[in-house]
């Protein structure tokens, strides 16, 4: 009897704790739910905003570069012909002068009286020489008559012939004092640029022994450059097609400041560098280039047709090559290895990695990375 009331007591006391332990739960379950329902939904995860441009297709132009030097097609030593005090410089250091325009004048004093000495001599002589053939006139119809001896009548004819001869010698004299009287003016055989004159008014010159100052063309001028003999294949090949346009770059400019033409390959390949010697004519009227100056030029080769274009920005780098950022399936963003070829403007041009479809992701490169998802802004027009 004892140990029923006992079993029954237990019996009792497991009832309570199970009915306290229930609800126990129902309410924390009530007291979970109660704050499930009053808290903020979840916050969306952040997709980051992309700018991207199509593919442009478009005929690219085919440039070889070279480092050039310019060179004047005619570059002359100042130096005088005849010998005199130098009387005047009538140009100065630096001048831009036209062919003929004077430069240097010697002291034409005695040149002035050597020609007046000259065109004396001539008149003496043709006085000399109207006698001659006036006698020499007389004495043929004495001879005819019988009047006059054959030997005096040969004595008249030998002097009208010396007299002629006279004149003769005389006109080249008189044609030498004029030479030398023009030589007295040194005048530009082309037109040009003089230089530093170097030799100061008064001093005594020589017969091209005293250097005055140096004369070089401008306009037109050259650029000499040096192909490799594996551009020389391609140079070829254009040149058989037609006149091959160079532009010309000085140091700093992105854009060509003159334009000119192929005009000279040289003959012979220089064994020691495996290149060889071109030139090209280029227009200089406002005189932007000089002799000795060192620039870029750009040689139109050929042009390449349906070329895939990309912004340069758009580039990014790796250990396994270049590549492209684009749009891909569900916008998330796919890296495509690219080979890159020439370059114009800020576009560069894409040989195998793209299609023309792609959407190529220009900004906030450094914040995506493959996979991520991105939001496209609108389109914007790749500069051309």
């Amino acid at each position: 009897m004892r140990k029923w009331k006992i079993a029954l007591g237990t019996a009792v006391a497991l009832g309570a704790i199970s009915m306290a332990s229930v609800h126990l739960l129902d309410m924390g379950s009530l007291s979970l739910n109660a704050g499930t329902a009053g808290a903020a939904p979840a916050p969306a995860a952040f997709v980051m905003p992309v700018p991207v441009v199509n593919v442009v297709k478009k005929t690219l132009p085919i440039y070889l570069d070279y480092a050039a030097r310019v060179e004047s097609i005619r570059s002359v030593t100042l130096q005088a012909r005849v010998p005199g005090y130098l009387q005047e410089q009538a140009a100065a250091d630096g001048s831009d002068v036209k062919q003929g325009d004077l430069l240097y004048r010697i002291a034409p004093e005695d040149y002035q009286a050597a020609l007046d000495q000259a065109q004396a001599e001539i008149e003496r002589d043709m006085a000399s020489l109207d006698y001659a053939r006036s006698n020499l006139g007389r004495g043929t119809e004495l001879a005819k008559s019988g009047y006059l001896a054959k030997d005096s009548f040969d004595q008249r004819t030998s002097t009208l012939r010396a007299a002629e001869a006279a004149i003769a010698v005389d006109n080249a004299a008189l044609r030498t004092a004029q030479l030398n009287l023009g030589y007295a003016e040194i005048k530009a055989p082309f037109p040009g640029r003089i230089g530093r004159n170097q030799a100061s008014v008064g001093t005594l010159v020589s017969v091209a022994g005293t250097v005055l100052n140096t004369l070089v063309q401008l306009d037109p001028i050259y650029v000499t450059f040096n192909p490799s003999e594996t551009d020389l294949v391609e140079i070829e090949a254009a040149k058989a097609a037609g006149p091959i346009a160079v532009d010309v770059l000085l140091p700093g400019q992105s854009e060509p400041s003159q334009k000119g033409e192929l005009t000279f390959i040289d003959n012979t390949i220089d064994h020691s560098t495996g290149t060889i010697t071109a030139r090209a004519t280029i227009g200089n009227a406002k005189f932007s280039l000089l002799p000795g100056q060192y620039v870029r030029v750009r040689l139109h080769v050929k042009e390449q047709p349906n070329t895939l274009m990309v912004p340069q920005v758009a580039l990014g780098s790796s250990q396994l090559g270049k590549y492209l950022y684009v749009v891909g399936k569900g916008n998330t963003v796919d890296q495509k290895l690219v080979s890159l070829g020439p370059t114009d403007g800020d576009l560069i041009s894409v040989t195998s990695g793209i299609s023309e479809g792609d959407q190529v992701i220009t900004g906030n490169l450094q914040k995506i990375g493959p996979g991520m998802p991105v939001s496209p802004l609108p389109q914007q027009k790749p500069a051309s």
